[in-house]
């Protein structure tokens, strides 16, 4: 993708509205150019064509992972069938090919999320490789016994695991900034959290559990008045929000391919340019090294430095891929169409008698989750899948919002790009039938 010149134009939200692009979006989505035709992009994903048990199918899976177009798909087959090589240092033609798509993505992220520098972009695994990945080399080399690091109580696993690890090894103190009956970030008391101990600040943009949008930007000047670093889990964000790591002034910025229209096996980490210069390797190997004797090795610069190995070249390019497709749509209306998705969804799921929306926070991505009255949400699913519909149940791999609303597991509906109202009224109309269903069977 080619930068937008209004991609990340620099403006002044007021305070019930979040930046998207070069227009400013209300809460309740606002006046949108022109409009996304959500069911003729339906024939851009080939899994659409497809039946489960006889039933067309409904994907509402897309926090976990979203359908890939056409377009992603035809990349990865056309760099296996035309490009296939190792990347940097080839001397023959196909590993300079490879090389030239693998370091054109790197720019098509740099430009997609507003980096300054190509070089601020690390390719990774995934948002949980990217995490890990600050933890091991910055957390290691900057916490100390006695120092903190906040964590908010919606958080994914990916965000809370490495950070108790990196705790456990240091001697500094994981805390847990805290949610209110909403599922919204009490920022009073996430202020006072942040103290002159504070060393690391990690928030998710978007929770994967309860859809809650966060004011990233506000945190991360809360954190840094108290000098501590900001590491971001946009992995619910970047598919469905105008994401600018500048505007945000985030240290970190991590996210995962596969979340937004891309391969799997493939994620991003971005890290401001001084901080990566300062941060020792994660992993040692071929490819992040200039030289290597038995006494000592000369590492490289960054990004190269964190990508020891062979890296996942073909995600790379499915990854660039995505970005072209997502660049090609009207943002603007994207945004708007989930939007109306979220709010006529929540109207029709609260029309399901003993149905409860855990997570109401004012500012939502395209997330819903909910519990029904004396029926486990695996068997909502299970349910639900025989219809051909596809949801999410369980704790999502975020236990301890389960235990913060003190359910086990709840069922999650999150929607994308191509879904539809049609989608909703299924779901629905499937949910009003699940008790007369499990009442047959005896629960």
């Amino acid at each position: 993708m080619t930068a937008d010149a209004g991609r990340h134009a620099q403006r002044t939200a007021g305070p019930d509205e979040e930046l998207r692009g070069d227009k400013l979006v209300g809460p309740a989505g606002g006046l949108v150019p022109g409009g996304l035709d959500a069911a003729s992009l339906r024939a851009d994903f080939p899994i659409f064509g497809r039946e489960i048990d006889g039933k067309p199918l409904v994907y509402l899976d897309n926090a976990a992972t979203t359908q890939k177009p056409l377009a992603v798909i035809e990349a990865l087959r056309s760099y296996y069938e035309r490009d296939n090589a190792n990347v940097h240092r080839s001397a023959h033609s196909l590993g300079a090919r490879a090389t030239l798509a693998y370091e054109g993505a790197r720019a098509k992220v740099r430009d997609f999320i507003g980096a300054r520098h190509q070089g601020e972009i690390v390719f990774t695994r995934g948002t949980t490789e990217s995490i890990n990945l600050v933890a091991a080399s910055y957390g290691r080399a900057n916490l100390h016994a006695g120092d903190e690091v906040l964590v908010t109580e919606m958080e994914h696993h990916s965000n809370v695991v490495p950070w108790q690890i990196v705790c456990g090894q240091t001697g500094a103190r994981l805390r847990v900034a805290p949610l209110d009956d909403r599922g919204e970030l009490i920022l009073e008391q996430l202020e006072r959290l942040v103290t002159e101990r504070t060393r690391i600040v990690a928030v998710a943009h978007v929770s994967n559990a309860l859809g809650t949008l966060n004011p990233v930007r506000e945190i991360t000047r809360l954190a840094h008045r108290r000098g501590a670093a900001v590491v971001v889990d946009g992995a619910l964000a970047v598919a469905h929000l105008e994401v600018d790591v500048r505007d945000i002034d985030c240290d970190f910025y991590a996210f995962s391919g596969h979340k937004a229209y891309g391969p799997t096996g493939i994620g991003v980490l971005y890290g401001k340019a001084a901080l990566l210069e300062a941060m020792p390797p994660w992993q040692g190997g071929g490819e992040m090294v200039l030289s290597v004797s038995f006494e000592e090795a000369t590492y490289d610069t960054p990004p190269h430095r964190f990508e020891a190995g062979t890296p996942h070249v073909a995600g790379a390019v499915g990854l660039g891929a995505a970005i072209d497709y997502l660049a090609a749509l009207d943002f603007a209306a994207l945004v708007a169409h989930e939007r109306d998705l979220l709010a006529y969804s929540e109207a029709a799921l609260c029309s399901v008698e003993g149905l409860r929306l855990v997570g109401t926070a004012a500012k939502k991505a395209a997330v819903h989750s909910f519990v029904l009255d004396g029926v486990h949400a695996h068997d909502v699913g299970t349910i639900l899948d025989h219809q051909g519909i596809a949801i999410r149940t369980g704790h999502h791999c975020a236990q301890p919002v389960m235990r913060r609303f003190g359910v086990a597991a709840t069922a999650r509906a999150s929607f994308a790009a191509y879904n539809t109202r049609d989608d909703v009224d299924r779901m629905v109309a499937e949910l009003h039938g699940v008790k007369r269903i499990m009442g047959r069977c005896g629960t």
